[in-house]
């Protein structure tokens, strides 16, 4: 199978910008089985609730679902298991005094191919309050109703 160029985005954790504040993001790979990657080939992936930790010098991915591979009998792994992210061991240990600031997450934002290869995009994020979510979906909401009376006027 040759190697496709460019970007594919597999999966995306729309609620990551719902439910957070986005400060900055990282690109990192994963350590994957084969048949988790055939599995994110057809878009059986699941971010929701998935979060990023930061153990003994390595991150890893928590509560990320990659469905089990349908041919992939004795070959498939536990679909919620812990899997390690690579990234720089300077960019994790910065990564590791962010999180340790109260209130910063680790969350992934979206999952993609990039040359063949499996990416994260991860972001480092503040939780929002219930004020500032109803804040965000006014806003929101206003610039839709802008949008939608100049295309009338127009």
């Amino acid at each position: 199978m040759p190697i496709t160029k460019g970007i594919k985005i597999a999966a995306q954790n729309k609620a990551a910008h719902h439910e957070y504040f986005i400060e900055d993001t990282y690109e990192c790979g994963m350590a994957l089985v084969g048949t988790e990657v055939k599995s994110i080939r057809q878009g059986k992936v699941n971010l929701k609730d998935s979060y990023v930790q930061i153990k003994n010098g390595e991150a890893f991915v928590i509560g990320m679902h990659i469905s089990p591979y349908e041919q992939g009998n004795i070959f498939n792994r536990d679909p919620f298991r812990t899997r390690k992210l690579l990234l720089h061991k300077a960019e994790i240990r910065k990564l590791h005094k962010v999180s340790q600031v109260e209130g910063y997450s680790l969350i992934p934002l979206k999952l993609y191919f990039k040359d063949g290869r499996v990416k994260m995009e991860l972001a480092v994020a503040k939780g929002k309050k219930l004020y500032d979510k109803r804040q965000a979906m006014a806003e929101k909401t206003a610039q839709r109703d802008i949008e939608r009376k100049m295309r009338e006027k127009y």
